[in-house]
């Protein structure tokens, strides 16, 4: 097993815990056995999901911590150990994204999206992976998208983002190798969480841009993902369907897969459908 196996003393810290595909994984990893530290903004639903956890005689700890903010990372190791808990498992999934031209973007927002889904992501890195490499044990998960393997018109900086923590985790894997650790990239394609709501989707636009057999589940996602770390994945990629789309952005001449991207993507709204008509 790639993953270590859990211990009173052990846990997984699983950042954007409080909702969609951060709980998801938080509950897969409990029902497995494994402690979690749950780390996102709001404290209050933390400790809903916390108290679900432990119900199953589970531990669980609640961190509140913004994770935009650099001091709030510096310290958060340093609070799970005065917990006295060994983070063997770092589970990084918070994220958001923009939407929209960047020509129309608020510059605030775009460098927050950056902090948290890039930034925040080497950070959390840089800080948890010495004690696992000393240990010899570890598994690290970055949460990424389909989106990293593409261009995405409408969302360029999300995809952007994205497209650094794959290639991040790629490399990982490499200077890992031996070491007892693994790191593995979760690409996930559409769920049904609210992520896109919150970025500004109307859901039934999204729904509409992108095919039915394309949609996964939080819960499934979440499976795959504890499946795929446990056998030392390089790249995790929920629903058959979202593992051929994967290749076929890959392979696709970019001067094909953009204008058919742009049409369809709907950030992009009245800008999309006047490319399509020039």
């Amino acid at each position: 097993m790639s993953l270590p196996r859990p211990a009173p003393d052990r846990t997984a810290v699983v950042t954007g815990a409080s909702s969609g595909i951060g709980a998801s994984i938080a509950r897969e990893l409990a029902s497995r056995g494994y402690g979690v530290t749950l780390v996102a903004r709001r404290a209050d639903k933390l400790e809903d999901l916390a108290q679900e956890i432990r119900a199953r005689g589970v531990r669980a700890e609640v961190l509140a911590a913004d994770l935009s903010d650099r001091s709030a990372r510096a310290e958060l190791l340093g609070r799970i150990t005065e917990l006295g808990l060994i983070p063997d498992i770092l589970i990084n999934n918070a994220g958001l994204s923009t939407l929209g031209p960047v020509a129309e973007s608020d510059p605030d927002a775009e460098m927050h999206m950056i902090e948290v889904d890039v930034v925040s992501v080497a950070d959390l890195c840089t800080r948890f992976l010495p004690g696992m490499v000393e240990r010899r044990r570890g598994a690290l998960l970055n949460v990424a998208s389909t989106a990293a393997f593409q261009p995405l018109p409408g969302q360029a900086g999300y995809g952007a983002c994205k497209a650094f923590v794959l290639s991040y985790t790629q490399s990982l894997t490499g200077e890992l190798r031996g070491t007892g650790v693994t790191a593995t990239a979760l690409c996930p394609g559409p769920v049904h969480t609210g992520f896109g709501e919150a970025a500004g989707f109307a859901k039934d636009d999204a729904e509409k841009a992108l095919p039915p057999i394309m949609w996964v589940e939080a819960d499934t996602v979440a499976k795959t993902a504890v499946d795929d770390m446990t056998k030392g994945r390089m790249v995790s990629i929920p629903g058959a369907a979202n593992r051929v789309g994967s290749i076929f952005a890959q392979i696709t001449p970019r001067t094909v897969l953009v204008p058919m991207l742009t049409r369809i993507h709907p950030g992009l709204g009245k800008n999309a459908r006047k490319g399509a008509s020039s």
